[in-house]
């Protein structure tokens, strides 16, 4: 066990700091590859909702149906579903917009700089970004490392779409820290810092949680956890990979991330 929850733990820790990759991007370079990030955006809601919906509900339903009875068992599945899909709604939706790390924006606005009147009302949003991104990504933590706990194959696919889905938010994280700061560093660490909310949601998660662990629990939390992913895949990353998109790029990405997940579904399995 002690095993299981160590690696479980890496896997959301390296999930999590991914937002300094974007940060450095945001750091480092100047133009946004708009390709790169639509295949991206687009392989990471590919692996989450196939993953979610072919393998996360059903794990949540079987367990849940084996201790509740069929119907029991089956409603069950779906309040835990919807319940993670409202509960990770109700957080997108109580953020402000400059805090929300999925209203998209490129590393060129950096360049750009507020206009005087935005000045004085970013510096003060400045820090409330960050906490904020880290309030965002609370749950993604929890969801990456129960998934590691129940499947070690499975939690891998998870923290790398988690990963990937992490590198453009911390651009997004970057952008409106610096417009307040003025300091591309500050901007950076922030953005960094505010990975480390995940892996603050899986010791939650293992402190809480873990000891009341039973079958029930088990399926009502997975069944949470394939709801935030399908979710964020509908509500962020598809748009997001919209918004960047070059010649259908984000619709390959999608079906890429589905068949990677899928094969990778069927080789550890058997």
């Amino acid at each position: 066990m002690d095993g299981n929850v160590l690696f479980a733990l890496g896997l959301t820790v390296l999930a999590g700091l991914a937002t300094g990759i974007g940060s450095l991007i945001a750091l480092f370079t100047s133009r946004t590859n708009k390709k790169f990030l639509s295949v991206s955006l687009g392989f990471s809601a590919g692996v989450m909702i196939f993953v979610a919906l072919v393998e996360i509900f059903f794990k949540a339903k079987d367990a849940l149906v084996a201790e509740l009875g069929a119907t029991n068992g089956y409603w069950m599945t779906l309040v835990g579903f919807f319940g993670g899909m409202l509960l990770i709604g109700l957080i997108d939706r109580l953020l402000p917009s400059l805090g929300n790390p999925h209203e998209v924006k490129s590393v060129e606005a950096m360049d750009e700089g507020p206009t005087p009147a935005e000045h004085a009302r970013l510096m003060k949003m400045g820090m409330f970004t960050a906490l904020a991104i880290g309030i965002h990504n609370f749950p993604e933590g929890i969801a990456t490392f129960m998934s590691a706990m129940a499947d070690p194959s499975l939690g891998i696919a998870i923290a790398i779409a988690v990963a990937i889905h992490n590198i453009p938010e911390g651009i997004a994280v970057a952008v409106p820290i610096y417009y307040a700061t003025g300091s591309r560093k500050r901007a950076f660490k922030l953005s960094f810092l505010s990975g480390l909310a995940e892996p603050v949601g899986a010791i939650v998660a293992f402190l809480i949680l873990m000891p009341f662990l039973s079958d029930i629990m088990f399926g009502i939390v997975f069944a949470g956890v394939a709801g935030i992913m399908v979710f964020i895949s509908l509500d962020q990353l598809l748009p997001a990979a919209k918004e960047f998109d070059e010649a259908h790029s984000s619709i390959y990405g999608v079906v890429a991330g589905m068949m990677v997940m899928a094969a990778s579904l069927v080789l550890f399995s058997v």
